[in-house]
């Protein structure tokens, strides 16, 4: 997900979507664990897009 994307979004869609990914985040590291992930990149990407939702939400909590 890009941050232009992310910044469209409203607070409470923000939080869904933030716990929402860190869920798919979570399953993803189980997945690993049992067996390696066919591309290993995935978990990359997702941890960023959880740090990414989660610093937009901060940011709007400070304004």
């Amino acid at each position: 997900m890009k941050q232009s994307e992310i910044k469209e979004l409203s607070t409470a869609e923000l939080q869904e979507k933030l716990s929402e990914t860190r869920r798919s985040y979570s399953d993803l590291k189980m997945a690993h664990v049992v067996s390696p992930l066919e591309n290993p990149i995935q978990l990359r990407s997702v941890r960023r897009a959880v740090a990414r939702i989660a610093t937009e939400l901060t940011k709007r909590e400070l304004q």
